[in-house]
Protein backbone atom coordinates (compact mmCIF):
# COMPACT_ATOMS: atom_id res chain seq x y z
CA UNK A 1 0.00 0.00 0.00
CA UNK A 2 1.34 3.43 -0.95
CA UNK A 3 1.47 5.88 1.90
CA UNK A 4 2.82 9.32 2.67
CA UNK A 5 2.42 10.01 6.36
CA UNK A 6 3.15 13.48 7.69
CA UNK A 7 3.98 14.34 11.26
CA UNK A 8 5.35 17.25 13.27
CA UNK A 9 2.76 19.95 12.87
CA UNK A 10 1.48 21.96 15.80
CA UNK A 11 1.14 25.35 17.43
CA UNK A 12 4.14 27.62 17.84
CA UNK A 13 4.76 31.28 18.55
CA UNK A 14 6.13 33.58 15.89
CA UNK A 15 9.87 33.21 15.64
CA UNK A 16 9.74 29.59 16.72
CA UNK A 17 10.55 26.37 14.89
CA UNK A 18 8.85 23.18 13.83
CA UNK A 19 10.07 20.14 11.96
CA UNK A 20 7.74 18.29 9.63
CA UNK A 21 8.41 14.75 8.48
CA UNK A 22 6.97 12.77 5.58
CA UNK A 23 7.43 9.01 5.76
CA UNK A 24 6.96 7.24 2.43
CA UNK A 25 6.17 3.60 1.82
CA UNK A 26 4.92 1.39 -0.97
CA UNK A 27 6.88 2.94 -3.84
CA UNK A 28 10.45 3.45 -5.01
CA UNK A 29 11.47 6.48 -3.00
CA UNK A 30 14.57 7.22 -5.09
CA UNK A 31 12.48 7.59 -8.25
CA UNK A 32 10.43 10.51 -7.00
CA UNK A 33 10.61 14.16 -6.16
CA UNK A 34 9.01 14.72 -2.78
CA UNK A 35 7.93 18.03 -1.41
CA UNK A 36 5.44 20.14 0.44
CA UNK A 37 2.72 22.53 -0.46
CA UNK A 38 0.46 24.38 1.92
CA UNK A 39 -3.04 25.73 1.96
CA UNK A 40 -4.43 28.31 4.34
CA UNK A 41 -8.16 28.98 4.72
CA UNK A 42 -9.43 31.18 1.88
CA UNK A 43 -6.10 31.12 0.08
CA UNK A 44 -4.73 29.26 -2.90
CA UNK A 45 -2.33 26.39 -2.60
CA UNK A 46 1.30 27.40 -2.40
CA UNK A 47 4.29 25.24 -3.25
CA UNK A 48 6.77 25.46 -0.38
CA UNK A 49 9.74 23.18 -0.94
CA UNK A 50 10.83 20.04 -2.74
CA UNK A 51 13.75 17.67 -3.00
CA UNK A 52 14.66 15.21 -5.71
CA UNK A 53 15.40 11.96 -3.91
CA UNK A 54 17.74 10.76 -6.67
CA UNK A 55 20.15 13.72 -6.79
CA UNK A 56 19.26 15.87 -3.79
CA UNK A 57 18.41 19.00 -5.77
CA UNK A 58 16.18 21.26 -3.68
CA UNK A 59 13.63 23.96 -4.37
CA UNK A 60 12.19 26.65 -2.11
CA UNK A 61 9.52 29.24 -2.64
CA UNK A 62 10.63 32.85 -2.16
CA UNK A 63 8.38 33.13 0.88
CA UNK A 64 10.31 30.47 2.84
CA UNK A 65 13.80 30.69 1.35
CA UNK A 66 16.39 31.16 4.07
CA UNK A 67 14.00 30.00 6.80
CA UNK A 68 13.04 26.47 5.77
CA UNK A 69 15.37 23.58 4.97
CA UNK A 70 14.31 20.36 3.28
CA UNK A 71 16.28 17.14 3.60
CA UNK A 72 15.93 13.51 2.61
CA UNK A 73 16.97 10.34 4.39
CA UNK A 74 16.83 7.74 1.65
CA UNK A 75 17.66 4.92 4.06
CA UNK A 76 14.50 5.72 6.03
CA UNK A 77 12.39 6.85 3.05
CA UNK A 78 11.70 10.08 4.87
CA UNK A 79 11.72 13.73 3.86
CA UNK A 80 11.90 16.40 6.54
CA UNK A 81 11.17 20.11 6.47
CA UNK A 82 12.87 22.16 9.16
CA UNK A 83 10.95 25.41 9.58
CA UNK A 84 12.66 28.21 11.48
CA UNK A 85 11.74 31.83 12.13
CA UNK A 86 8.10 30.98 11.65
CA UNK A 87 5.65 33.78 10.90
CA UNK A 88 1.87 33.93 11.35
CA UNK A 89 1.53 33.88 7.57
CA UNK A 90 3.08 30.39 7.57
CA UNK A 91 -0.11 29.12 9.22
CA UNK A 92 -1.66 26.49 6.94
CA UNK A 93 -2.22 22.80 6.42
CA UNK A 94 0.99 21.38 5.00
CA UNK A 95 0.75 18.46 2.59
CA UNK A 96 3.50 16.12 1.48
CA UNK A 97 3.34 15.08 -2.18
CA UNK A 98 5.38 12.81 -4.42
CA UNK A 99 5.69 13.00 -8.16
CA UNK A 100 7.91 12.83 -11.19
CA UNK A 101 9.37 16.31 -10.68
CA UNK A 102 9.35 19.13 -8.16
CA UNK A 103 6.70 20.92 -10.17
CA UNK A 104 4.17 18.79 -8.27
CA UNK A 105 4.46 21.16 -5.32
CA UNK A 106 3.12 23.96 -7.52
CA UNK A 107 0.65 21.67 -9.31
CA UNK A 108 -0.27 19.09 -6.64
CA UNK A 109 -3.14 17.71 -8.67
CA UNK A 110 -0.43 16.22 -10.91
CA UNK A 111 1.21 14.42 -7.99
CA UNK A 112 1.17 10.65 -7.83
CA UNK A 113 0.74 10.54 -4.07
CA UNK A 114 -0.48 12.84 -1.31
CA UNK A 115 -0.24 12.72 2.44
CA UNK A 116 -3.14 13.50 4.72
CA UNK A 117 -1.87 16.93 5.72
CA UNK A 118 -0.65 18.35 9.02
CA UNK A 119 -1.74 21.63 10.60
CA UNK A 120 0.84 24.29 11.36
CA UNK A 121 -0.37 27.26 13.38
CA UNK A 122 1.88 30.20 14.18
CA UNK A 123 0.59 32.68 16.72
CA UNK A 124 1.60 36.32 16.72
Amino acid sequence: EVQLVESGGGLVQAGGSLRLSCAASGFRFDDYAIGWFRQAPGKEREGVSCISSSDGITYYSDSVKGRFTISSDNAKNTVSLQMNSLKPEDTAVYYCVAGWACSVTDYPDDADYWGQGTQVTVSA
